[in-house]
């Protein structure tokens, strides 16, 4: 094994570690990562620094945009309010009803947005027919995430993975290129969930007491700490959150429990949930907040007007049409040397929405996600190290001959493909689904290429591994958010997810190969 290589798996393993310890945010740990190569030699100055220019990630970027225009005109909450059943259901049932309809808005829209706005409403609604709202926030996490695999914009890591294959001069995935097997698994998933989940679930667990005493005007109050929220890291003591907020903390759930003790010194975490006493005037003035996410208030929105919801919906339909015909040969040949491809769509689309209103154009910072975009765009650098410094050639080395000890002829695409569906479905439960994407990314790449044959099966693979994150709450942002808001233990996720794992790896194993033969 050579320096390069030893140092670049040191620099990973280490990456690793600090995800799994959540020490920082994912985008400074995965920065550092690339400083470490940078300084290691392994990395050219521009090398750092072409993620922050790819299209794959100024897509994401721009599609955070788009999303918010989307949920500002109010089209999503009545759409689910119309799909719910207003009198007495089962949780069978009314899963039945509104997850399809999910996993199709998350087919096109980015996912946490999808869960930001139907997590308080799925949990309102709940309450008011009687039935525990545990039974339905796992499967609208999984439900967004299976959606999301079935088009090319449906999840961050798709993007992120066509954006290192054009880097490495192959042709990109279409829009529904991935969805030829994505929706098989997604169907096979939706009846897990709607047919077998409300089994393994828990029934509501013990919450805090409803305040019946408080003072006239006053509620309380259930939001979450979102990751831009002022005071991560101090306790209440330090962070004065009544003058920031005008509200004050009755207690503080984390991980689906109540900290108890002396909880006011506790330092607070991303995704904490707080039970807040407050009055009306606080939903109207932090209902929008990129800080928190309020998830147990009825909250009077006030959409958009007609106009501007007609012309959101009309927005989001040109821009999808648009990018899948742009991949027609017909219109390639009309043009030659320019794409219409997603990139340009969601440009003009996130254009227009800014200059009629659809989203405050002048506060459009807050709507992204920074951490995510920092979090891809060094993901390309890494990828690039693990190719530069020879590890990505020398852990295929590994994969291949584990197939060859299975029977390359045989059964070699498949053992081929389920090792690194395995490699990269742990990474993704255990650190961050673009991270675990770039780091797999430059395996399949070179596993293809000593071979000799199509990369397309082993990209279209590390797409869904990295996607399929159930198991645990740390593997996908979605995952995180319905943890605090559901009162989740990390146990419910095992139980749930584990199965829906499994189902999604048989099926690509075995299905990717007939769509995209190794040959």
């Amino acid at each position: 094994m050579s320096y390069s290589i030893a140092y670049v798996a040191l620099c990973l393993v280490l990456m690793v570690f600090a995800l799994v310890k959540n020490w920082l945010k994912p985008g400074v740990i995965l920065f550092t990562c690339v400083v470490l190569l940078f300084c290691g030699g392994i990395l050219s100055p521009k090398e750092c620094l072409e993620g922050f220019s790819n299209k794959g990630m100024i897509t994401v970027a721009l599609l955070f945009l788009v999303s918010e225009g989307v949920r500002r005109s109010g089209m999503l909450e009545n759409l689910i309010l119309g799909l719910m059943p207003k009198g007495k259901t089962t949780a069978k049932q009314a899963n039945a009803r509104f997850l399809p309809a999910i996993a199709a808005l998350s087919a096109f829209l980015n996912n946490t947005p999808v869960v930001v706005i139907f997590a308080p409403i799925i949990k309102n609604w709940s309450k008011k027919v009687g039935l525990s709202h545990t039974k339905f926030l796992i499967p609208l996490s999984y439900a967004t995430i299976l959606g999301g695999i079935c088009t090319l914009i449906g999840t961050s890591t798709n993007l992120v993975v066509d954006g290192l294959i054009q880097d490495s001069g192959h042709e990109g995935m279409g829009m529904f290129e991935i969805g030829k097997i994505g929706i098989i698994i997604c169907i096979v998933g939706l009846a897990y969930l709607i047919f077998y989940t409300h089994y393994l679930l828990p029934e509501k667990r013990e919450e805090v007491s409803e305040g019946k005493d408080l003072p006239q005007g006053m509620h309380l109050v259930e939001v979450v700490l979102r990751s831009r929220f002022p005071g991560i890291g101090k306790s209440l003591h330090e962070f004065d959150f009544y003058r920031h907020y005008g509200a004050s903390v009755h207690s503080i759930v984390r991980g689906g429990t109540l900290l108890t003790g002396d909880w006011a010194n506790i330092p607070l975490e991303r995704h904490d949930t707080l039970m807040l006493i407050t009055d009306d005037k606080f939903v109207s003035t932090f209902r929008d907040s990129s800080a928190l996410l309020i998830s147990s208030y009825d909250i009077d929105r006030q959409p958009l007007g007609n106009k501007k919801r007609w012309l959101a919906l009309l927005l989001l339909i040109f821009m999808v049409t648009g990018a899948t015909i742009g991949e027609l040969p017909a219109v390639k040949a009309l043009v030659p040397g320019f794409k219409f491809d997603m990139f340009f769509f969601v440009c003009l689309t996130t254009v227009i929405m800014a200059w009629t209103g659809i989203f405050n154009a002048k506060n459009y910072s807050k709507y992204m996600s920074w951490d995510v975009l920092v979090t891809i765009a060094c993901a390309f650098a890494i990828s690039k190290g693990m190719q530069n410094s020879g590890l990505a050639d020398y852990v295929a080395d590994g994969i291949i001959a584990c197939a060859d000890a299975i029977g390359r002829t045989r059964h070699g695409p498949y053992a081929m493909l389920a090792i690194l569906f395995l490699i990269t479905n742990i990474f993704t439960e255990l650190i961050t689904n673009n991270a675990a994407a770039a780091l797999s990314f430059p395996l399949a790449l070179a596993v293809s290429e000593k071979l000799g044959v199509d990369p397309m099966p082993f990209f279209i693979c590390i797409c869904i591994a990295a996607s399929a994150a159930f198991s645990t709450p740390i593997g996908y942002q979605t995952n995180l958010l319905v943890q605090n808001i559901g009162g989740y233990r990390f146990t419910d996720y095992v139980k749930v997810g584990l199965p829906l794992n499994i189902i999604v790896f048989i099926i690509s194993v075995f299905v990717i190969p007939l769509i995209w033969p190794i040959k």
